[in-house]
């Protein structure tokens, strides 16, 4: 039918357009926030786009929803507003008809979310905490920036190098000290190299400086010239990776018995019954009388949308504190929307009748 064809269209130009808007809101902030992680040292600049895109990969299912929500909605008002409807229900179809055309441009994406939502948002989490743990595992040569001074992690050394070639490991201008046992030593050169040791361990060799040592606050110092003097480098221990509920894939989640898991496994499940709802009430959300031209029903998507996602994230946060059980809150939010677009559309259907005369079998007659 060419009005289901243009429809479909329609719907995918629509689509595809707020999901562009959406997505680069969405990039902006995820550049600001790891940006700012990159700045405290949280994070390494090397693998800020990694993490802004795997980033954006988890949150596609959600901005595929809300985009699919808004197009259907957009669509539909501006038919309304054209007339078009008139001409839809002219040649004698209703608003339910509206639904094949609809979800059948819907079904491909909504098979897209579960797929995100299910397999997708676990894996870029975990990928996230892998970058995350191996950069905060990294050994002492791995930290030093040059023009910076980096404290080792026991707070006992401080190095300062100037220049650093990435490809030979040469440095320029070190500056090392150290604090042990109540004793200060500095040592300083003009050049140097990081060396790796066939056991896997690194060391900071200078070369011609002087070396000073001696005690806080006493006299007794000693000035050293030195050849070569060798710093040996901390190297982290490299902890397991642990993987919280968010990073678990989906079957561990429901092997697990746990409630932080089911509440996982309750949000994972419920964000395409989520799209899938909201697709249901889009359709008689978006009615406008032509001889109004209002987008009031924008407002009412905005705050059907805030609730439902509100309503979602509390019964997740249920199930994790084991307030309620998985079984019990699985189904309840979702055949409530359902019930919410029943009810839109029998009023829509009969605008003139009391809205809960038209929800009861013969009601019209009433």
């Amino acid at each position: 039918m060419i009005y289901e064809k243009a429809l479909r269209r329609e719907l995918s130009y629509t689509t595809g357009g707020v999901f562009l808007v959406l997505i680069t809101i969405m990039m902006t902030t995820l550049v600001i926030r790891i940006l700012g992680y990159a700045a405290t040292g949280s994070v390494s600049p090397k693998d800020v786009i990694i993490l802004i895109m795997l980033a954006m990969i988890g949150y596609i299912a959600v901005i595929l929803s809300v985009s699919i929500f808004i197009a259907i909605i957009f669509v539909l008002i501006r038919w309304h507003k054209d007339s078009e409807m008139v001409v839809w229900y002219a040649s004698g179809l209703n608003l339910k008809m509206l639904y094949y055309p609809v979800l059948r441009f819907a079904l491909p994406w909504l098979i897209v979310i579960s797929a995100m939502s299910i397999f997708i948002w676990p894996w870029s989490n975990a990928k996230t905490t892998e970058i995350s743990q191996k950069f905060k595992g990294r050994d002492e040569a791995s930290m030093i920036v040059p023009g910076q001074f980096f404290e080792s992690a026991n707070s006992g050394r401080v190095f300062f190098v100037e220049r650093i070639n990435s490809i030979s490991n040469e440095i320029q201008n070190v500056f090392v000290t150290d604090f042990r046992n109540q004793r200060l030593t500095v040592a300083m050169s003009e050049s140097g190299y990081i060396e790796n040791l066939p056991n896997g361990t690194k060391v900071v060799k200078i070369f011609n400086g002087r070396r000073y040592e001696g005690k806080p606050s006493e006299g007794d110092f000693k000035i050293l010239e030195f050849k070569q003097y060798t710093v040996d480098i901390e190297k982290k221990a490299q902890s397991p990776i642990h993987l919280s509920s968010k990073e678990s894939p989906t079957l561990e989640l429901i092997e697990n018995p746990s409630p932080i898991a089911k509440g996982e496994l309750l949000w994972r499940i419920g964000l395409p019954l989520m799209a899938l709802g909201l697709m249901l009430i889009a359709v008689p959300l978006a009615y406008v009388n032509p001889r109004r031209g209002n987008y009031i029903a924008l407002l009412y998507a905005v705050f059907i949308y805030l609730i439902y996602s509100n309503l979602l994230n509390i019964s997740q946060t249920l199930v994790s504190d084991a307030k309620e059980s998985f079984t019990n809150l699985i189904w309840p939010l979702h055949v409530l929307a359902f019930l919410v677009a029943i009810v839109l559309v029998n009023h829509r259907l009969n605008p003139s009748i009391v809205w809960w005369k038209r929800q009861i079998p013969g009601g019209t007659k009433i």
